[in-house]
This record gives structure tokens, C-alpha cells and sequence, in this order.
């Protein structure tokens, strides 16, 4: 192939995707180019979850950003966008005291406390003491949403999405791939935890390694409604704006005394409901440049008994299983400049479906 357009777009995930729409919307012609013949890594082995109040910093202010794209797409692309906000459940002291903290930063409006018994009102939790109510955060069908938006970009004049593409190098102006060779003014390189497969270099300067998650898809009773995304305590230990309070501090010290096997999983204990009613739960965490091929049942055990300790639901039968992945370094985004006109873009922090629609333009905004 020859051709020359504005952008090329190096991955078809949510992060590549997001660039693709930006510079469409600015009147930029642009190809997107895939390995794959679909989406299938972590822009659709994810929870579906815009976890926007919960970020911090440079995240928040790119969450936000992306709130409004998300609902537009949602729309015009045609797949599903549920503004249910987030269900955080607090079943200790420690929990509810983040939780305080937190909507004392940032006021009602953004962190609606609840009492217990307002929680179980609104998810079939035990134990809540209290808990919070995070109204911004969305819910995303993850499993359609990127096959949706590469669908509608190839309708948008001057773009195009290239399946089936492997892209074996790049350099200033030029994109080579196994199906010839394709000229751009600019190249975005989008390729998640690969990147060094593509650019080792990048990868080794920027301390990139893989995080592995194992994930479950559980089948409710028929009639079981949980609108809004469920957090746990384990959650306050990794979202920024939860992490960074006393309450979370405090939640890990006693875990690391009570319950330790949580920390050395890596245990994000929480869940969303997808279209169809079945419950996606997970998720455990861990790093390693290269992984075995082979998941702990364990870990999955593990997942299962505090979802168990959770809900007020009878026992659930697990539907799918999988093992996610995205790529990891210091910091929660990597923007490498690789050549004139060429760079790379990763969300390193598992975030990508939250924060992608908001830097998109502040890369682009870079070249």
C-alpha cells in the first residue's frame, strides 16, 4: 500500500482509537492499523469502567475531559454509555474514614456518602457500613464499544481502519507493514504493553513490564440489577485519590496484619454488570516484563470468595475466564518521543479506559 495522510495511528485499542477520533474531529485525515482482525486485548478484557472521581492530577483532569467523548460516542457510534456512577462499599472503619476524606476534597456534588443501609438499598451488598456514591463514573460496554468506534471512524471522511495490518517498523514520515508501506505526517504508536516488542528501546528507558490480571465472568440470578460499578476497600489501595488518604493508609497497615494474601495478589475486589446481566469480577495484579502462561486457580478461589463475602446472592456459576494485561511503568502514562513526527503512547496504569478520550488531544496538541 501507498499512501500519504496526516496521521497513522499504530493500534486499535481504545488508546489508538482515541487519536484516530481526535484528529478526525480536527479535520485531519488518519489510519488506524491493526494486527489483529478485531479488538481483543485489554480495551475489551476490561470492566467497562470510567473510574473518573476516584483519579488524581494529570488522570483526573484527562477523565474528565473524556466523560463528554464518551457520551457523544456513545451516541453516534452506537454502543452502550450508562451514566450509573460508582457504588463504593465501606465495611470498616478505616474505609469509611478515606471515604470522608475524600468527599470533604471534593464535596457533594462528586462523593454522595451513604449509610449502610442506603448502600444496600442500592446493590444487594452485606456488611456495608457506609459507603459513597461516585455520580460522574460511567459504564462502558467494553466489549463492543472499540469494534463500534473503529466501525464508525472508516464512515468519517479521510479515515480508514486497517485490520489484519502487522506494522514491522517505523520512522520519520514512513510506516512499514507486512502489506507495504504507508506515508504520514505524523505516527502515533499505540500498542499498549507491546510496545517493546515494536521499540525496546522506549519499553527499556521507560521501565515498561506487563501487569497480568486474572478476571471472572459470574452469571447472577436472572432479575439481579446492580446499576452502578462496585468498589471495595481493596480499591482504596489503588486509585490515587482514595490511596493517598489516612483511611487507606490506615486499611493497609491492618490488612497487612489480617489479611496479607490480598496485598500479595494484588486484589482490586471489584465488579460491573454487562449488558446481558452477567457480572464481570476481578481483578488480581502482577508484573513481570514476561509471564507464564499459566493462571493460578488460587487467585481465582480468591476472587470468588470475597465476592462471595460481598454480595447477598446465592452461589453464581463462573461463565468465562481470562487473563487481562496492560502495560505498567513509573507513572501513569508514557508519551516517548521517538523520531521527528513519531510517538509513542501508553496508559501505564491500567486506566486507559478512562483516561485515553482526554490525552489523545493534549498528545496530538503536542506535535
Amino acid at each position: 500500500m501507498t499512501a500519504v495522510v496526516d496521521l497513522v495511528v499504530v493500534g486499535a485499542g481504545i488508546v489508538g482509537l482515541a487519536h484516530a477520533v481526535e484528529a478526525s474531529a480536527r479535520g485531519a485525515s488518519v489510519v488506524v492499523l491493526d494486527r489483529d482482525d478485531r479488538a481483543v486485548g485489554a480495551s475489551v478484557r476490561n470492566f467497562g469502567h470510567a473510574c473518573i472521581t476516584a483519579q488524581d492530577g494529570e488522570a483526573l483532569a484527562y477523565a474528565r475531559r473524556a466523560r463528554g467523548t464518551w457520551l457523544q460516542l456513545g451516541r453516534t457510534a452506537g454502543f452502550r454509555v450508562d451514566e450509573c456512577g460508582t457504588l463504593v462499599v465501606a465495611r470498616t472503619g478505616e474505609e469509611m474514614a478515606a471515604l470522608d476524606q475524600l468527599a470533604a476534597e471534593r464535596g457533594p456534588a462528586e462523593v454522595d456518602l451513604l449509610t449502610g443501609e442506603e448502600v444496600a438499598a442500592r446493590a444487594p451488598v452485606t456488611g456495608a457500613l457506609g459507603g459513597a456514591h461516585l455520580p460522574a463514573d460511567l459504564r462502558v460496554d467494553q466489549r463492543a464499544a472499540a469494534g463500534r468506534i473503529a466501525a464508525w471512524l472508516t464512515e468519517q471522511p479521510g479515515a480508514a481502519v486497517r485490520w489484519s495490518t502487522p506494522v514491522l517498523g517505523v520512522e520519520p514520515g514512513l510506516v512499514r507493514t507486512g502489506r507495504g508501506a504507508l506515508r504520514a505526517s505524523r505516527i502515533v504508536v499505540c500498542v499498549g504493553h507491546d510496545v517493546d516488542r515494536l521499540l525496546p528501546e522506549v519499553a527499556d528507558r521507560a521501565g515498561l513490564r506487563r501487569c497480568l490480571l486474572q478476571m471472572l465472568q459470574l452469571r447472577p440470578p436472572a432479575g439481579t440489577t446492580i446499576a452502578p460499578a462496585l468498589l471495595t476497600g481493596t480499591s482504596m489501595l489503588r486509585y490515587p485519590a482514595l490511596a493517598r488518604t489516612e483511611g487507606a493508609r490506615a486499611l493497609r497497615e491492618r490488612w497487612q496484619r489480617e489479611r496479607p494474601e490480598l496485598l500479595d495478589a494484588g486484589i482490586n475486589h471489584m465488579l460491573t454488570q454487562l449488558p446481558n446481566g452477567d457480572l464481570v469480577v476481578g481483578d488480581t495484579h502482577a508484573y513481570a516484563r514476561t509471564h507464564d502462561a499459566f493462571s493460578a486457580e488460587a487467585l481465582d478461589d480468591l476472587l470468588l470468595a470475597e465476592t462471595r463475602a460481598l454480595l447477598d446472592l446465592p452461589a453464581m456459576p463462573v461463565v468465562h475466564r481470562w487473563q487481562g494485561v496492560y502495560a505498567d511503568a513509573p507513572g501513569e502514562f508514557l508519551r516517548a518521543h521517538v523520531a521527528d513526527g513519531v510517538t509513542a503512547v501508553a496508559v501505564t496504569s491500567g486506566i486507559g479506559m478512562t483516561t485515553a478520550l482526554g490525552l489523545a488531544p493534549a498528545v496530538l496538541d503536542s506535535f
